[in-house]
């Protein structure tokens, strides 16, 4: 396995011995390919995905923005679905990424969406 991906698995693993989501504070699990960008909302008690988005849906695909503004608008996104779920906490799992670039835009565009980490 190529070292880069095992050790952001073994960052991963470590993350996840301490966080898990529950039904009234959900894990916001983020993942990140070279392309696009998934964000979901997780009930790790029941096991079930509560609300997802992504960087391919059709509104945030139709605006010509760079990568880190597609992933400000992912975090938006999905800050609305939970609020329409009536979910203002949040905990964030950056999944063994760096809280850097995509990833802290996503953070950042939840936030001001009205989520709570």
């Amino acid at each position: 396995m190529n070292s880069k991906v095992s050790a952001r698995q073994k960052i991963r693993y470590r993350i996840r011995k301490k966080i898990s989501g529950s039904p009234q504070k959900p894990r916001l699990s983020v993942f990140r390919s070279n392309k696009d960008l998934y964000v979901q909302l997780i009930d790790d008690e029941n096991g079930v995905t509560i609300a997802s988005a992504s960087s391919r849906e059709a509104d945030i695909v139709a605006q010509k923005v760079n990568k880190v503004e597609k992933s400000k608008l992912v975090g938006s996104s999905i800050a609305k679905k939970s609020s329409d779920l009536g979910i203002t906490d949040v905990v964030f799992d950056r999944s063994g990424y760096i809280y850097h670039g995509r990833i802290k835009a996503v953070a950042e565009g939840a936030r001001e969406g009205g989520l709570k980490f």
